[in-house]
């Protein structure tokens, strides 16, 4: 009989991260089975303590800092992570890792489905695709490169704005894209296959012109437009209601019949389980209309509360999300019946909440120990 047991993390013992980073240049060859990740960052130091980066299932293939390989007296890797032994006070790393995105069972990190390459980095995902430190307070600039064979992978996604796609051969092609906003690594996201795209545009009150893209299944691009609908009402009323502009040059949707949560609101590349985002009147009912506009309300909402203003530690989960169910639920409000919006809402928290808060499940909104999040 197993008696171990994972040591619980407790918000006692959070401390911050004793360096900061300024840039995070990804580079990605794209493989099924074997992605090569080339990662650049820039560091300074902030506070005493070591410098220990999370990583898990990934083959080290080098480690550089300032240019220079490093050899292994000068760090130290493990299953959970890697740690640089007496690192200068400013320095650039240099890491070069491959992964198996086929063999990628736990859908957390970069994983294959149905042919597409796609991610879920939170809670802890980022781990799974370089060594980082792989926590919310933890914030840098993400610069994202990927290289794909253009056959296997004609559409090539990441967060923030696309600055420049090209070809490099008949077998390879590449997309840039840069993400200007400082973001932790739970809301990294990329996702390159093949779509159907549903296309639209947004403009701000601020006279911005925002281009929107629903990426789904090949056939299901029609089925997109409700989804499509409910992503422009819920800019404007975000805008109107909260005086929060969406502030990238580009909003995309990812729909995946085999994602592994409902919807993911990583910056500027939302990844939904297409049960949220396709729907026609001759497949859907009313309740299924309500629930995409709501779940891509909610998502869309997070681009303020949860990615531009983000939660310390994984302690504060319940402060993110309940601020923008709230939003949610006062956008549903106003598209609908308030009334009726308030008894479904209600009756919500007595069928779940309640019960968790009786039983044994029971925690404080900030709990003081997780075993796992």
């Amino acid at each position: 009989m197993r008696t171990d047991a994972a040591m619980p993390v407790r918000l006692s013992d959070y401390r911050p991260f004793p360096f900061t980073c300024e840039q995070l240049s990804l580079h990605f060859q794209l493989n099924q089975s074997r992605t090569i990740v080339k990662a650049t960052s820039i560091w300074t130091r902030k506070s005493d303590g070591p410098f220990r980066l999370d990583g898990e299932h990934l083959e080290l293939l080098s480690v550089k800092v300032d240019g220079v390989t490093v050899s292994l007296e000068h760090f130290q890797v493990d299953d959970k992570g890697l740690t640089l032994l007496a690192p200068a006070d400013q320095f650039t790393l240099e890491t070069e890792v491959a992964i198996d995105p086929e063999a990628n069972t736990a859908l957390s990190g970069l994983y294959l489905s149905s042919g597409r390459l796609c991610t879920q980095c939170e809670a802890e995902g980022f781990r799974r695709i370089t060594f980082w430190a792989d926590r919310p307070d933890v914030m840098t600039r993400f610069d994202v490169e990927m290289l794909a064979d253009p056959r296997a992978f004609p559409t090539l996604l990441s967060n923030g704005d696309l600055i420049e796609t090209g070809k490099v051969d008949d077998d390879l092609h590449f997309a840039r894209w840069r993400d200007p906003h400082l973001k932790p690594s739970y809301l990294f996201a990329l996702v390159a296959g093949s779509f159907d795209v549903l296309k639209d545009s947004f403009t701000t009150l601020s006279g911005r012109v925002v281009e929107l893209g629903i990426y789904v299944d090949i056939g299901d691009a029609d089925r997109a437009h409700y989804a499509m609908d409910s992503l422009k009402r819920s800019m404007r009323w975000d805008e109107e209601v909260f005086g929060r502009e969406y502030d990238l040059d580009v909003f995309n949707i990812v729909a995946v019949r085999d994602f592994n949560f409902g919807a993911m609101e990583n910056k500027g590349l939302n990844v939904f389980n297409s049960a949220y985002v396709l729907a026609d009147a001759q497949s859907a009912t009313d309740m299924t209309f309500e629930a995409i506009e709501s779940i891509v309300a909610h998502e869309y909402f997070h681009n303020w509360t949860g990615n531009r203003i983000t939660c310390r530690d994984w302690f504060q989960l319940s402060l993110k999300e309940g601020l923008t169910v709230y939003r949610d639920q006062e956008f549903t409000a106003d598209q609908r019946s308030r009334a009726v919006a308030r008894i479904k809402n209600v009756l919500s928290l007595r069928q779940r909440q309640f019960a968790e808060d009786a039983g044994p499940l029971a925690h404080p909104v900030r709990p003081s120990a997780y075993a796992s999040i």
